[in-house]
């Protein structure tokens, strides 16, 4: 009974890669199909957002991977395949935008937030390290106990 649930489970976790977009293109060269996987797996699937043009099953990666197909034959090179997908969809499209003024933000905005985070640190420290020196130098003095002791004594009727 293990046996057949175990082949059960195995069979269907197996069929789940069965769903992965097959292209059967054919190619001039290998060089010509590993540029083609290099392009389509470095650029994002404009509706699923979160995954590549190869991995994606939605119709508009198959028509994205038809025509980066199309301008491959037809002698375009990589910048130029890219550029036509960033003309069309915007830096989107691409896992790595380009370093200009609009995505300045998004390369060093997390390395401002880890330098303001370490800043707020540090004068959290630097305040508990004064704290800790004024209420050491607020300590009395056996003397001052003493005189402080007689005075309170003197105040009592």
């Amino acid at each position: 009974m293990r046996a057949l649930i175990r082949a059960a489970l195995l069979g269907l976790a197996l069929s789940m890669t069965a769903h992965a977009a097959i292209d059967t293109y054919e190619f001039k060269s290998d060089a010509e199909r590993e540029r083609y996987r290099g392009l389509i797996e470095e650029l994002r699937c404009p509706k699923c957002q979160n995954q590549n043009i190869a991995d994606s099953d939605a119709p508009i990666a198959m028509d994205l991977r038809r025509e980066i197909y199309r301008m491959l034959g037809e002698g375009q090179s990589d910048e130029q395949i890219v550029d036509y997908l960033v003309a069309r969809y915007g830096d989107f499209v691409r896992y790595k935008p380009p370093l200009d003024a609009r995505t300045m933000l998004l390369w060093y905005g997390p390395a401002g937030l880890l330098a303001i985070g370490f800043g707020v640190l540090a004068m959290i420290l630097v305040r508990r390290r004064r704290s800790v020196a004024t209420s050491a130098s607020n300590t009395l003095s056996p003397a001052e106990r003493e005189r402080l002791a007689t005075l309170l004594d003197k105040k009592d009727p």
